[in-house]
């Protein structure tokens, strides 16, 4: 349930040569235990009886897996979809550790390196103009967070339909 931590991860990540490529920021996140966990108890819910029927009716396992599990397996597979990138887009901290160059960081280490650069600034002004410029910051943050929520919101349409589906409603009647 745990992770390696942080300097073995990059360790592992430095000594596979993918420091400052986009493969270090996607394969390290790529299959956390906790979606591995959440499929193993979804497929292990799963009536047996499905199966078996597919069995009798003729199916063979590539039948099985791909008529039967895996379309009764959709809201699982959005659901852990929708976990995945939720994490990869909200991981800013990864591209500040594993990518060395500004122009291959993420937009989120970008973002958040503009917010902290300009809290800095703030420190310097005098109270006038710091007044002046708090509407500034202001703005500034609300947009960093539009900006930031527009891709997770545009894409959570797309993934919906499979949570409100019933997952094996009508498939074995007892």
């Amino acid at each position: 349930m745990f992770s390696g931590g942080l300097i073995p991860t990059y360790l592992i990540v430095h000594f596979t040569g993918l420091l400052n490529t986009i493969w270090a920021l996607v394969i390290p996140g790529a299959a956390g235990i906790w979606n591995c966990v959440l499929m193993l108890n979804f497929f292990r819910s799963l009536p047996k009886e499905m199966e078996e029927a597919a069995i009798v009716d003729g199916a063979n396992h590539w039948d099985l897996l791909l008529r039967i599990i895996l379309p009764v397996s959709k809201p699982v597979l959005a659901t852990v979809a929708l976990f995945v990138i939720i994490g990869h887009w909200n991981a800013w901290f990864d591209g500040m550790i594993y990518m060395r160059t500004m122009s291959n960081r993420p937009l989120q280490t970008y973002l958040q390196s503009l917010l902290t650069i300009d809290l800095a600034m703030i420190g310097d002004f005098r109270t006038q103009e710091l007044a002046a410029r708090m509407t500034t910051t202001k703005t500034l943050r609300a947009a960093m967070v539009f900006v930031t929520a527009l891709p997770i919101m545009s894409v959570y349409p797309f993934l919906q339909k499979h949570f409100t589906k019933g997952l094996v409603l009508g498939s074995v009647k007892g």
